[in-house]
Formats: C-alpha cells, structure tokens, sequence
C-alpha cells in the first residue's frame, strides 16, 4: 500500500515537472493516466480500512490519558469515515454506482481526512509538551544538583528586569532559543515522534489543496506526498519508528 501511494505521488511530482518543461502533451496524458490507475488501485486495497479504523478507535478508548484518548479515537473515527468516502468513490470510479457525485464525495472525503491529520498533529503536540516539561524538569535538577544556575539567569532576572530599559526583549529572545534548543533536544531523542510530526505535517498539504483551503500546487502535493509515503515505508520496514501508541 506504502508503495502505490509513493508511486502515485512521484507520478504527480513527474507529471508536474514534465508539464513545467513542456514535454509532450501524449506523454503527460500517460503519466496522468497511470496516476488515476494507481489511485484507483489503492482505493480497492482499502476496501477494509474504515473496519480497521474502527478497531482502532475501540482500542484507543481505554487509554488512561484523556488528551491521547480523545485525540487518537477522534482521529480514527475520521480516518474510517475517510475510508467509507473513498469506498463510495470507487464504487462510483469503477462503474458499480454510476450516479455517485464524484466531486461531493471527494471533498467529504477530504474533510475527513484532514480532520484526521489535525487531530494526529494536536496529539504530537500534546507529547512534545510533555516532552519538553519532562526534559525540563531533569535539566533544573541536574543544575541544582551541579551547584550551577539557570542559564542566562531567566528565572533570576540576569538580562535585565521589568525596570531595566530594553531587558525584557533580549530575555524573551533568549528564552525563545532556549525552547527551540529543548524542542529540538526531544525530538532528535524521540524518532518516532519527529517521524510522526514531519508525515502529518506533509499529508496536511494533501486535504488543504484539494479542498481549496491553501493552494499549493500539483508539485507541493506530489511531493509532500512522496516525502509521507517514504515516512510510512520506513515504519513498515523499522517497526519501531513507530509512534505508539
């Protein structure tokens, strides 16, 4: 499944570039016609998601963290509604139901999907904030336990005070660097969720396009979407790069 959908985004990305440099018209009509082949081939493979979908929402309902489990069952019950939409259209695609409405479903479908993706990008959220206090948390007890302050004395007020003329732009500067270093700091010691954010981030491109919510162009989606559907191979090749749970 991971290799369809990075096939039929490199078609994409192709048939972008191959139109930008005006290649002929018979052989971006081929690569256009072997991406709609290729979607039309993942829609059948996903045939039994939206039951799986629902397993996974089932499951994610007895989790004992309230922020997760509403988060992760949201999103799979959109991720199911997302596949029941893609079945109507191949349903729809295949001749089976002619008078499907091609493009109300799609954009359902769309919906769906990207309610799905703010809910997995809210969740990856919530776990580099925890994160982020965690790590923190262990930084101030190793600093206490070194005898040594807090760096750049934020909490002691060293760039400057409230009554020091121009400290408190320096020391917001520094404790926003200071953050950027700790997010960067959890997520190179957390690939699983670096590897979570970086493909939803990219698959949120996808339903903002194609629903007309952000404009980004075939080559953006096609490669956005290469980029996710590499991501996924990889967790499928290295399990644990999965983000759990």
């Amino acid at each position: 499944m991971g290799k369809l959908r990075a096939a039929q985004y490199a078609c994409s990305l192709l048939g972008h570039a191959l139109q930008r440099h005006g290649a002929r018209p018979e052989l971006q009509k081929q690569i256009r016609q072997l991406e709609g082949h290729l979607s039309l081939g993942r829609k059948l493979l996903r045939l039994g998601n939206s039951a799986d979908a629902l397993e996974s929402a089932k499951r994610a309902v007895h989790l004992s963290d309230v922020v997760l489990r509403f988060c992760i069952t949201v999103s799979h019950l959109n991720r199911a509604l997302y596949f029941a939409c893609d079945n109507v259209l191949w349903a729809g695609k295949s001749g089976l139901a002619p008078r499907v409405d091609q493009e109300k479903w799609a954009q359902r479908s769309f919906r769906y999907y990207l309610f799905s993706l703010i809910m997995n990008l809210s969740r990856d959220a919530y776990e580099i904030r925890l994160l982020m206090e965690q790590e923190s948390s262990a930084c101030s007890r190793r600093l206490k336990g070194s005898g040594g302050g807090v760096p750049g004395g934020i909490e002691t007020g060293g760039l400057g005070g409230p009554g020091t003329p121009g400290g408190g732009l320096p020391q917001l500067a520094l404790k926003l660097r200071l953050q950027v270093l700790l997010l960067a700091r959890v997520l190179r010691g957390h690939p699983p969720l670096l590897l979570d954010v970086v493909r939803n981030a990219c698959d949120l491109f996808i339903p903002l396009d194609k629903l007309g919510l952000w404009r980004c162009g075939p080559g953006i989606v096609g490669l956005c979407g290469l980029v996710s559907s590499i991501l996924s191979i990889l967790t499928l090749i290295y399990p644990w790069l999965r983000l759990k749970p």
